[in-house]
């Protein structure tokens, strides 16, 4: 029969059943047990197969085959994968598995084929399946409806807590870190006490993750996020000690490998070279890494580069969603402790009322049996003068009232069970069976007392199976920077460094200054004062605007050529231009000079996002960029032009505008610097060393897009005109296109008329500059 359906429709219903398939069948754990369908197939399966931990290993292989047989038709390579992981202890807080042979390591290594290893189930993971031949959860049907597989484990432990679980799933994924028996048994026990506890209450046990590499996990406001939303990031970070010159690692943070975490470290050994080597001399006792620094090296600096630059320290998000009734939720804590309890709750009372069925099911045979015991001697004078056994049968019931089972057990009683011992045994058996319906009825009549049952459980759990945290909370980043005035160099490629102001002593006019930087086939795109506890925005010709902390930039000498930036941002093919240093996003400006003599303002907020990623910053190709300080803007060209207009008649724009004119240079003039600020005097600089002072008032404010006046007459010998600036004291630190650093009193450059061409400041040249007011104390 031919159907006719619309296949928008069709896609649609489709689609969504494979999502569903793939969030219920196969990606994401059920809130009570804390498992996916694959793990519990494994675990059940091996519990069918009497692989408790006091019984010998079995081939994985084997159990693999039965599970692929019976329960989960899909390949092979998935079912050991899972069974490696549930046997992992560097990826289990609580491994379910106990395995035998080479299972991998946190270095990466794959484990050994399945017809090497061996497996049986853990001391815990049989606290997973204790119970379930007792009626306690609910059976489907399998594949192919031949067997019965259970729903969801009886679960004594919390496992979807302590052990976590992670799975993408179609559109949703789940990342449940994992946390310490003991606490979160103890969370349990106050919750049950407590129905309307609070997250702050319920933190007073739990108090984070808990990850077996260990580990410190850096503040608490990522974890109370978590916590109340169902949503949040972590920071977390291995542990090292420094001893002498070298650093130790003991600890890495949880899911990273090791192996590539020596190699990254080892990377940054090259750009850095305050390492001097790295030894990975981890054993069977432990994690050890050993970074050797050379002599002098600063070891506190060093290991904040490891956090920084190498998986030493990562970001944890948190997700925690499970199925709730087949149905994909992201829960909060007290959520996931509330679905547990109850999933307790209704596992004890299932299983009170089957062992209360058996108990009645056992004194109503013993009750028949009681009754004919006590007129024994008739009884098998009945039984005798019968001629076959279900006329017996039939005898019997009519004499003592006995239903068709008890008439059946008295039969079978054995003539040994007639004894006086046997018989006292029997009453003393109908008497532990009354007492047992008794208190069976009484408790599944008392909620209380169920739950009594249950925080008896939670404290048995916690005795047999509890162990200390491992992973420890410090409440933020131990280490502080120093609010200190530093230099910033960054070369057109990407290198850069930081240097203190005190390593150049100042020099008179006229001088070459000393090396700042070596250089090799690249120029200074930013030379500048910052503050270590600021940021820094940097630029590149592509239009895009990328942000990092001072403090990441190693410290280091004149000499020195700078570390790649390429290791900390996502550069890639493109030039840094110019650099803005920032303290914070909240207020200012910066402006953007592109390709066509565009410009524009841009709020600072909309770089708060500027990352190691990068975001646009232009639409057009970047020139020049520089903080917006004071009312006036002095544009200046090459040829020495200046445009003197006010900040407010540039105009705001996004970040991806392009702009609007800044102002119009002759043929082959082009603006080389803009300066801002309140100042009486403007400072120009020559590329060849030349420069001068003029007097601000000299330049009339002009509408934007005008050509401007002459500042400063340009020749063979001076050259282009490379820098400008408002000042009128300090320091004037000049870097050449060679790297070359002068610094030299703002004093003794003259003041002179907007037409002259200054004096020599510096012989090998200038490039880029900045002035520097010593702090007072």
């Amino acid at each position: 029969m031919l159907i006719t359906r619309d296949i928008a429709e069709e896609l649609k219903s489709s689609y969504i059943d494979y999502a569903m398939s793939v969030i219920v069948g196969r990606a994401l754990p059920d809130v009570r047990d804390g498992l996916k369908p694959v793990q519990r197939r494994i675990l059940y399966a091996m519990h069918e197969m009497g692989l408790r931990s006091d019984r010998p290993f079995k081939k994985c292989a084997r159990i693999v085959g039965e599970v692929l047989g019976k329960y989960h038709p899909h390949g092979d390579a998935a079912v050991y994968d899972a069974l490696v992981r549930l046997a992992q202890d560097f990826t289990m807080r609580y491994p379910l598995i106990d395995g035998q042979g080479n299972f991998g390591s946190i270095d990466g290594d794959s484990p050994a084929a399945m017809r090497y290893t061996e497996a049986r189930l853990s001391r815990i993971a049989e606290e997973m399946l204790a119970d379930i031949e007792r009626e306690t959860v609910d059976f489907v049907p399998n594949f192919d409806a031949t067997l019965q597989e259970p729903a969801y484990l009886p679960s004594r432990i919390p496992n979807l807590l302590v052990n976590g679980s992670s799975g993408i799933a179609v559109g949703m994924a789940t990342n449940i870190p994992p946390h310490n028996l003991t606490e979160v048994c103890s969370a349990i026990i106050h919750y049950i006490r407590n129905p309307q506890a609070s997250l702050e209450e319920l933190m007073q046990f739990i108090k984070g993750p808990d990850f077996p590499t260990g580990g410190q996990i850096v503040g608490i406001e990522g974890i109370i996020e978590a916590y109340r939303t169902g949503r949040g990031k972590i920071t977390v970070r291995g542990k090292a000690e420094i001893e002498e010159d070298r650093i130790v690692i003991r600890e890495i943070p949880y899911m990273v490998n090791k192996a590539k975490l020596v190699e990254s470290i080892a990377e940054l050994a090259k750009d850095l070279g305050e390492i001097k080597t790295i030894r990975d001399e981890s054993d069977r006792e432990g994690i050890r890494v050993v970074v050797e620094l050379r002599d002098g090296a600063d070891s506190e600096n060093v290991l904040k580069k490891l956090y920084m630059h190498t998986n030493l320290e990562t970001t944890f998000g948190i997700t925690l969603l499970a199925l709730v009734n087949n149905e994909p939720r992201v829960l909060s804590l007290a959520e996931m402790i509330s679905h547990f309890v109850e999933h307790r709750r209704d596992v004890l009372r299932r299983k009170i009322t089957y062992e209360l069925k058996r108990a009645r099911e056992r004194l109503h045979i013993v009750e028949g049996l009681k009754r004919v015991i006590e007129d024994i001697d008739a009884a098998i004078a009945l039984i005798k003068a019968s001629k076959s056994p279900s006329e017996a049968k039939k005898a019997l019931m009519e004499r003592y009232s006995l239903s068709e089972q008890q008439a059946d057990a008295v039969l079978q009683t054995r003539l040994q069970k007639l004894t006086s011992l046997e018989i006292q045994s029997l009453i003393d058996e109908h008497s532990q069976l009354v007492r047992t319906i008794s208190e069976y009825e009484s408790i599944l009549a008392d909620p209380k007392k169920l739950d009594e049952l249950l925080i008896s459980e939670m404290e048995e759990i916690m005795g047999k199976y509890g162990d200390p945290r491992r992973t420890e909370i410090i409440s933020h980043a131990e280490e502080s920077i120093i609010a200190e005035d530093n230099i910033v160099l960054v070369t057109s490629q990407g290198f850069a460094k930081r240097m203190n102001p005190g390593a150049f002593r100042r020099q008179e006019r006229g001088g070459t200054g000393v090396i700042g930087v070596q250089l090799k086939d690249d120029d200074v795109a930013f030379f500048g004062i910052c503050r270590s506890d600021e940021k820094l925005l940097l630029f590149t010709d592509k239009g895009n605007a990328f942000c990092l902390d001072i403090e990441e930039i190693p410290k280091m000498d004149r000499n020195s050529g700078g570390v790649s930036l390429k290791r900390m941002l996502r550069l890639e093919d493109e030039r840094v231009v110019s650099a803005v240093g920032v303290r914070s996003f909240e207020e200012g400006e910066v402006l953007i000079l592109s390709s066509g003599s565009h410009i524009k303002r841009v709020p600072l907020k909309e770089f708060e996002n500027a990352k190691r990623a990068g975001i646009k910053a232009s639409s057009e190709k970047i020139e020049f960029a520089a903080p917006l300080r004071g009312k006036d803007v002095f544009m200046v060209t090459e040829m020495g032009y200046v445009l003197r207009t006010r900040a407010e008649d540039i105009p705001v724009y996004s970040r991806n505008s392009r702009g609007v004119i800044a102002m119009r240079p002759g043929s082959g003039d082009r603006i080389s610097w803009i300066a801002t600020g309140s100042s009486d005097r403007l400072l120009l600089l020559t590329e060849r060393g030349y420069g001068k002072a003029c007097e601000t008032s000299k330049f009339r404010t002009l509408h934007r897009g005008a050509r401007g006046v002459i500042g400063y007459r340009v020749t063979e010998k001076t050259g282009k005109v490379v820098f400008a600036e408002l000042c009128s004291d300090g320091d004037l630190f000049l870097v050449s296109r060679d790297g070359y650093c002068i610094r030299v009193s703002i004093q003794e450059i003259p003041v002179q008329g907007r037409s002259s061409s200054g004096v020599i400041v510096s012989r090998k040249g200038v490039w880029r500059g900045f002035v520097y007011r010593e702090p007072s104390d």
